[in-house]
């Protein structure tokens, strides 16, 4: 990030708020979401890296909530978005409840391969999801590198039945997606990756490895719109712009993102304020007809309030802000 671009952390503070929002449902083992917004000269902005990120990569997220709120974003080649439901590591009996709260979606992506699950839960949720969006739905399945790579080999065979439209971070590493990838090639199941491209020292080095067939980017994790569109456009394959579990306001981000991406064939991970018990907004960017409006989002000064953090985790969000910013301020001297 350019000095020109970083603002003076006063500023930052002058705005800073930390609010703590509950889940419908437990979501990558947390049944609350913190986030922390900022209103810049753009507009509000959000900076929300989950609290296990170390400092180094948390930095990424303010560069992209500077970028969001400071600079104006990318002209937008689309108004609507087309997103996919999520469901969480349920049991195959909540699955219509989970998804009747996204409303027009006609993509599910399933969450698999929890640590504290068998596959035979996970076929079970996946064989819910099916019944319940019928045969012209699509099904995608993430599983957080969850597997190694003969345990992947086998959970895909186990859940093809159910017409998989691709499998998401199957493995933890690239060289475990360009195996399982070469394995599970005669089945016609893309492989997608995500942590591979959004936590890696280099995105691009799972597309340079030939280890997955598409890439799920984030705009917070990679630094904000313009550098995942440079990833997108320097990596040559389709990409599916996806959340992590932001509010409204970080939805935002990501819609303006999947908005200047030049080639859009997949639904996207964009419809994640449904899984949300509150917001920051009245008017949350919640799926409608299956897909979700590009526009910026204001957050409202009485909900700021209701669903502000305990005053020990405000204190802790601004700390991690002031240290993300010195490292920003470091890189950019």
């Amino acid at each position: 990030m350019s000095a020109d671009v970083l603002p003076p952390l006063h500023d930052l503070l002058d705005t800073a708020r930390v609010v703590a929002l509950p889940l419908v449902t437990r979501f990558r083992g947390i049944t609350v979401r913190e986030a922390l917004l900022l209103e810049g000269p753009e507009g509000w902005t959000e900076f929300a890296p989950f609290a296990e990120y170390d400092d180094e990569e948390a930095s990424a997220w303010l560069a992209a909530a500077i970028d969001f709120g400071w600079r104006q974003a990318p002209p937008v080649l689309r108004d609507r978005i087309p997103v996919n439901a999520t469901v969480p590591a349920v049991d195959a009996d909540e699955v219509p409840a989970v998804l009747a709260r996204f409303p027009g979606c006609r993509t599910a992506k399933v969450k698999v391969a929890a640590g504290d699950q068998v596959l035979a839960q996970d076929v079970a949720r996946v064989r819910a999801v099916r019944e319940a969006l019928g045969p012209e739905g699509r099904v995608r399945l993430d599983a957080n590198g969850g597997w190694n790579i003969d345990e992947a080999e086998h959970a895909i065979h186990a859940l093809a039945e159910f017409d998989l439209e691709y499998v998401e971070q199957p493995c933890p590493s690239v060289d475990e997606l360009a195996e399982i990838r070469r394995r599970t090639k005669y089945m016609g199941i893309p492989i997608a990756a995500d942590e591979s491209v959004r936590r890696a020292d280099d995105p691009l080095a799972v597309a340079e490895a030939g280890a997955a067939d598409l890439l799920v980017v984030k705009a917070a994790p990679l630094g904000g719109i313009r550098r995942a569109l440079d990833v997108v456009g320097r990596a040559g394959l389709p990409v599916v712009v996806s959340s992590a579990l932001d509010t409204s306001v970080g939805l935002a981000m990501g819609a303006h993102l999947a908005a200047s991406v030049p080639r859009l064939d997949y639904d996207c991970g964009l419809g994640t304020a449904s899984l949300l018990a509150a917001d920051v907004t009245g008017h949350p960017l919640a799926p409608e007809q299956g897909s979700i409006p590009v526009r910026r989002v204001e957050a409202d000064a009485a909900l700021l309030e209701r669903h502000a953090a305990e005053p020990d985790r405000t204190a802790w969000w601004i700390a991690r802000l002031e240290r993300c910013h010195a490292l920003l301020a470091a890189r950019a001297s």
